[in-house]
C-alpha cells in the first residue's frame, strides 16, 4: 500500500468544531503521525463570515498506520462525555464509521479493527 490521506471527521458533542481540535490534538501526540496531521474545512457559504474545521486530515505511511489511526481514535471515544460519530475515509474510499456515548465506545471499539476498513 503507498501513502494515503485519511480525513476523519467527527458529529456530535456540545460543539463539532471544538471535538475535531480535541480530535486533532489527540492524533498529534501519537507518535506515528507526527507531522503528519493537520484540519481542513468545506468552502464557506455566502451567508458565513469564516471557515469552518470540520475535518481531520491525517497522512498515513503504510497500512500498519491505519490499523494505528483506527484504535487511535477508538481510545479517544471512550473519553468523550457526548454522544459522538467518526467517520474515516480513506481517499481510496475505505471508511468506517463508529459512534459512542462515554464509556459505551468500549463495546462499539471492536468496530473499528483494521480489516473492517
Amino acid at each position: 500500500m503507498t501513502a494515503v490521506d485519511a480525513r476523519v471527521s467527527v458529529e456530535g458533542g456540545r460543539d463539532e468544531q471544538a471535538e475535531v481540535f480535541a480530535l486533532r490534538d489527540w492524533l498529534t501526540a501519537e507518535p506515528e503521525f507526527r507531522g503528519r496531521v493537520g484540519t481542513a474545512g468545506r468552502e464557506l457559504r455566502p451567508d458565513e463570515m469564516g471557515g469552518v474545521v470540520d475535518v481531520v486530515t491525517v497522512a498515513l505511511s503504510n497500512e500498519g498506520a491505519l490499523t494505528v489511526l483506527a484504535g487511535s481514535v477508538a481510545v479517544w471515544l471512550r473519553q468523550r462525555r457526548s454522544t459522538i460519530k467518526v467517520k474515516i475515509v480513506t481517499e481510496d474510499g475505505r471508511t468506517r464509521e463508529i459512534s459512542a456515548t462515554g464509556p459505551a465506545a468500549d463495546v462499539i471499539a471492536a468496530k473499528v479493527e483494521p480489516d473492517g476498513l
